[in-house]
């Protein structure tokens, strides 16, 4: 109990603290952008209302989930495919730094030209960026397996699908799912600006509406919620990387408390 205790505890110290030092800053501010935190407070019910939640909150996570997966899929297959054959690697590697070295932001009008401004072009751009963490994580990930355990696998005769699920996939999977976790924060923020792009919903369309029209305790509302979703996804991947990683995750506390 003291534990889970001292868990909550850590977890909300710090924002609880910086929630408080924002309230007092702001307390009496008369600045129209940077408005008190309590007007804030009491305008985001008013904004964020079941409506607008399904109407902009709803589109934007959708296209984050599907940039997101796209993304995970791509970058897994292509780095285990690179990671793999050090030729292949040798191949690809002037090109995948060239890429990589390319904000993704400055892809939009590209995306446009090819995908429209719809779902497709927000998707994609998500997904361009999101797939460089995961992809070269999963490189490195399959480059690190260990050559005993690669070895003891051939000996005993695991080859083909069982051998990528079994060993290299398993004994990459904390280096990808590292990857994943960076690509998770590039991905919301990509969300937000892709909606900014000759868009009619979404939570970056809200928030650069709210801008526009001079709505500015909205428009902090807008960037609340952007933060509570970054923390509410991050609390979600972090349940699954636990469930997923447990094997692992038990062999890093056995190996701490061994003498």
């Amino acid at each position: 109990m003291r534990r889970v205790l001292l868990r909550v505890f850590f977890l909300l110290a710090l924002p609880v603290l910086l929630v408080v030092v924002w309230w007092a800053a702001s307390d009496g501010s008369t600045n129209v952008f940077w408005p008190p935190l309590r007007t804030i407070l009491r305008t985001f019910p008013d904004v964020w209302t079941a409506d607008r939640v399904r109407d902009d909150v709803l589109p934007s996570l959708l296209r984050l989930t599907a940039g997101y997966a796209c993304a995970a899929a791509v970058g897994i297959a292509l780095g285990t495919v690179i990671g793999s054959y050090r030729r292949v690697r040798a191949f690809c590697e002037p090109v995948l730094e060239f890429l990589r070295a390319v904000p993704p932001p400055v892809l939009v009008p590209v995306i446009m030209l090819f995908a429209g401004i719809g779902d497709t072009m927000k998707i994609a751009v998500i997904a361009s960026g999101c797939v460089w963490p995961i992809l070269l994580n999963t490189v490195e990930g399959v480059r690190a397996v260990d050559p005993v355990m690669a070895e003891t696998a051939k000996s005993y005769g695991i080859s083909g699908v069982a051998r990528l699920r079994d060993v290299v996939l398993r004994s990459a999977s904390p280096q990808i799912f590292a990857g994943l976790r960076q690509a998770l924060s590039i991905g919301i923020i990509l969300m937000v600006i892709s909606e900014m792009f000759a868009a009619s919903n979404g939570i970056g369309f809200t928030v650069v509406q709210f801008q526009r029209s001079f709505a500015i305790p909205d428009m902090w509302t807008g960037i609340l919620v952007l933060g509570l979703l970054g923390f509410l996804l991050s609390m979600v991947f972090q349940v699954v990387e636990r469930r997923v990683l447990g094997w692992y995750h038990g062999l890093r506390a056995s190996t701490r408390r061994s003498p």
